[in-house]
Parts: C-alpha cells; structure tokens; sequence
C-alpha cells in the first residue's frame, strides 16, 4: 500500500507554448508522485516549468516554434504558518486567497515578466519566495551539498537551531555595526580648523537671521501688502464712500430704506414675504462688509520703515537660500548637518571610547550567543551524522562511513564560531574524506537522499523536487531510494523524475509523458496513469513488453 501524505503543495501547473508543450494543465496529487516516459518525451519540461516558477533565469529559446510567448502558472497552496506570508506582506504583496500563492511567468523575445498574486514582481523577490517553497535536487542540484554553508544549514535545521542561530546572527550584526562605525570614525581625517570655522560660521549665520517657519510662510503676503499699502488704502475708502452718505444717499442707505419699505409692503401684503425675504440677507450681509472694511482699513500699515524692514527680511531669506538652498526646510536641514558634524569633530575621543566599551559589551553577548549555538551543534552533529549512516546504507552504501566535524574560526563568523566539514568514507579501511574531494554525482544525490531522510520530520518545505537522482545506480539501489522517497512522500509532496521502474512502482501517483503528433507539430503530453497502462509503462521501463515484462511489472506493483 503507498504511503500518503496530507500535504499538497503544488495544487496546480499551467504551460503554454514552453518548448514540446502547447498547453498542458496539471493538478498534482499529494504524496509520492513519479513522472515517467521515453528520452526526449519532455519530462524534463515539467521540471523545467517549476524551476521557472522558482525565479530560474528564461530566455527567448525556451518559447515554442513558431509562437510569440510562453508562460509558465503556478499555484502553491501555503499553510499559515509558511514565511511566505511575511515575504508578501513585507514587500507589499497581495495577501494570498483562501491560503493559494500564484506565480505567473511571462516570456516573450523581448522582455520577461513575473507576477505573485496577480501583481508584478521583481526575479529576485520570485527567488526568495520561491526558496521557501521547494527543495530542487537534479543533476547538479546536490552538488551545494558540498559548501560550508549548506552543510551548516543542514546541521542547524536537525538540531532545531532556529532561536539560537538567530539570537547569534542579531549579535553578530550589532557588533559588526558598532565595529564599523568606530573604525569609519577612526580613519576619519581630523577635520581642519578652516571646516571648523566653515560650520561655525554656517550655524551662527542662519541663526542670527532668526528665521522661523510661520514667519517665513507670511512673509512674502506681509511685504507685498506694505508695499501697496498706499493704494490699498485709497481702494478701501472709495469702497466705504460708496457704503455711506457722502454728497448723496450712500449704496447702504439706500439698502437701509429698501429694506423699510419691503416691510411695509410684506405688512400690508403678506403674499410678498417668501420672494422678499433675501432682501434681509443681503442687508445684513452689507453691513457685514462695511465693518470688515472699516477694520482692514485701521490695520493698513503704510510706514516706509515697516516696508523697508520688511525687504530688508526677504533680501536676506534669499541670501540664504542662495548659500545653503531652495527653501526654509533646506536651510534648517544644512543647519542640523552642520551641528551634527561639529558635533563629530568636537567629541571624536568621547565617541570613541563609548564606541570601544560598546564593542567590547558586544562581543561578550556574541561569545555567550555562540557558545550557546556551538554546544548545541556539538551535540547534535554526532546525531545527525548516525542518522545519515543508517539511511545511506539503506541506499546501497553498506559500509560506509559518514562523520561532521567542527572546527573552531579564528574569529566570529556570520553563521556561527566554527565551521562544518561533512566527511565520508564510502569504503572500509579507507579514511574519510570531504564530500567535495571523493564524492561523485551519483554518490552525492544518495547522501542527499539520506540527508533529507534524516531530517524528514524537521524539514519545513513541503515540496521535494528529484530529477532523474537515481541515475547511475543500480536496480537494487534504485530500488532503496524508490522506498526513501516513498517514506518523504509522508510528510511531503515529492515529485520524482525517474527511468527506473522500482522507483516509479512505489509512488503513489504515476504520470506518464508522452510525444504525439498534432498535424506538422510535435507535442508532449501528460496524463496520469493506472492499473493496466501502468503495468504497461512499466513494463516498457523494463525493457520489454511481453508477458515476462508485465509480470515483472506486476509484481513490483504488488511489492511497492
């Protein structure tokens, strides 16, 4: 019976016009699921389809003949707890639908474009997200197994480091910081006595002038109201003449006897009062007017030596602008920097030394930090390293030796105060070495293998992506990493690239590519399949298609 697994990551495929495949539309099942079909089929599109969801670089030859663009859809069903989440919502993404990510590829001859969630995106941000989504391991996939880092981040994620690795990584960067910060103010050139004098001569000048905000924003208003102060004053008595009996009945009087004489009428004729009632208002309003003119005349300032104090503020506003820039907030920013950096000059020993007491605080929590994270790598390397040889003699390497060694830096490094070196030893009596220097690519793709079945319940991407890892192996070995994939597909979503029949037996799911003719164009399909076209691929697989083949197939089927 095939294992099965509750999570299912990749809940659907779409492909259009991406080399052999015109249109394909595939909704993945959960589990263990293999993809099988004949050299050049395109089951290596699939794959490639993904990896372009992933932020993998595309260019213009990956567009079918004779279309104008390919595209590659997505779409990615996220649990709550993913760090996805917090990738979107950090760089203004929108928020996934009822837990579904969709990732969108466009490539066309003259530009690529990509989208999360419907809106565009940059390759890198696809890169980050798409990290968190699927764990790659093809033919030169596993070969990052070989780096320090990857191998640290291995260690770490067995030993379920998470909260130590990042309470060092935060001491580690305050003390970079504080680090930095002392040396860029140590190599600082002393500044001379001429940019002394220079800041000072700034800071002193703009505040003898004794700008402030509100002064400034009235000022131009204020001046060109002095300025014209004579004529102002000769437009609002013209005004207020016009409102009072002068030589004749002034324009308000003659309002005032309107208004007596309209309540004369409306006494006489109430029919009259709706449509005279205005009348009252603009009355009302008139005398409003006059009061306000008669204040605006007192207020008029027509003294010379106002309007020349008052150019004499303008001339000088300009002044600074000119030095120091376009606008009030300019002049007052070029201010504080100037504070600010007599204030460097001024305190460079005081700063210094709080700078040197600082660091040294600092590394004695970075120490602590590391300590902590290195007693914890210490105790689980071992474990890990067990973990790893038990598996790797499930695939085929029965004698095997496989050890993680810790070895101290000379100083703080960013990842921790030691580094890791995975060692193995494939042949007995012989002394074990880095994988980079014994390891080949069939070799490195098992112990990854191995590495992923060891921290299969710890692992938090739920998708695993192989292609075609089982390839120089034989079909007892092939057989073992079939039933290793099998286990994953428990806890994972595993999709497995593969020509051997023992792998292809134990999935779950069983898709079969295939090339077919469609008029003068070649195209691949997909489709999934069961029971007796199951037994028939992997009959095919076997290399034959008689009744021996198929009974061989059937009972890898019943064995599976």
């Amino acid at each position: 019976m095939h294992s099965k697994s509750k999570a299912r990551m990749l809940t659907l495929l779409k492909i259009r016009n991406l080399a052999l495949v015109d249109q394909l539309l595939w909704e993945p099942s959960s589990g263990f699921i293999c993809i099988t079909g004949e050299t050049g089929a395109g089951k290596s599109v699939i794959i490639g389809a993904i990896r372009l969801a992933l932020g993998e670089r595309a260019d213009k030859t990956l567009i079918r003949s004779g279309e104008q663009q390919c595209s590659v859809e997505a779409v990615f069903h996220l649990p709550n707890s993913s760090p996805v989440h917090a990738i979107l919502n950090e760089h203004g993404v929108p928020p996934c639908e009822d837990g579904n990510l969709i990732i969108k590829r466009i490539i066309s001859p003259t530009a690529n474009r990509q989208f999360l969630n419907d809106s565009p995106c940059t390759l890198n941000l696809l890169r980050e997200a798409g990290a968190c989504l699927v764990d790659m391991h093809g033919p030169n996939d596993h070969r990052s197994l070989t780096s320090h880092d990857r191998q640290l981040s291995l260690l770490d994620a067995f030993g379920e480091h998470a909260r130590l690795t990042q309470a060092y990584a935060d001491s580690w960067r305050q003390w970079q910081d504080a680090r930095r910060a002392y040396d860029d103010l140590e190599h600082a050139e002393a500044a001379a006595d001429r940019e002394i004098e220079l800041l000072r001569h700034q800071v002193d000048e703009i505040d003898a002038a004794g700008f402030t905000l509100e002064e400034v924003l009235t000022l131009e208003e204020r001046w060109q109201r002095a300025r014209n102060g004579t004529r102002l004053q000769e437009l609002v008595s013209r005004m207020l003449s016009m409102l009072e009996e002068t030589d004749g009945p002034g324009l308000g009087s003659q309002l005032r006897e309107l208004s007596r004489a309209s309540h004369d009428l409306e006494r006489m004729d109430s029919s009259t009062a709706a449509w005279l009632a205005p009348l009252k208002g603009v009355t009302l309003e008139l005398k409003e007017i006059e009061s306000r003119l008669a204040d605006y005349s007192a207020e008029l300032d027509c003294d010379p030596q106002e309007l020349f104090r008052l150019e004499e503020r303008i001339n000088l506003l300009e002044s600074l602008k000119m030095k120091y820039g376009h606008s009030f907030e300019d002049i007052a920013a070029r201010r504080e920097e100037a504070v600010r950096r007599l204030d460097r000059i001024e305190h460079r020993t005081e700063r210094l030394e709080e700078l040197r007491a600082a660091i040294a605080q600092l590394r004695k929590q970075l120490d602590a930090a590391g300590q902590a994270l290195t007693k914890a790598r210490q105790a689980a390397a071992p474990r890990l390293a067990e973990s790893i040889v038990k598996h790797s003699r499930e695939l085929g390497f029965r004698q095997a030796v496989f050890e993680i060694s810790l070895t101290p830096l000379q100083d703080p490094g960013s990842q921790g105060m030691e580094t890791v070196e995975f060692l193995f030893g494939p042949n007995p009596g012989e002394p074990s070495k880095p994988l980079r220097l014994i390891a080949s690519g069939g070799e490195l793709a098992r112990i990854m293998l191995a590495i992923k079945s060891a921290l299969a319940h710890k692992d938090s991407t739920p998708l695993l992506v192989f292609d075609e890892i089982d390839a120089n192996v034989g079909g007892e070995v092939a057989r073992s990493v079939g039933f290793k994939m099998q286990q994953l597909g428990a806890r994972h979503q595993v999709i497995s690239i593969t020509h051997f029949p023992q792998v292809a037996a134990l999935a779950s799911h069983h898709y079969l590519v295939q090339k077919a003719s469609a008029g003068n164009r070649t195209i691949s399909c997909l489709r999934e399949v069961d029971q007796e076209e199951r037994i028939d691929e992997l009959a095919r697989m076997l290399g034959g298609g008689g009744d021996h083949a198929r009974t061989l197939a059937q009972a890898l089927l019943q064995n599976s």
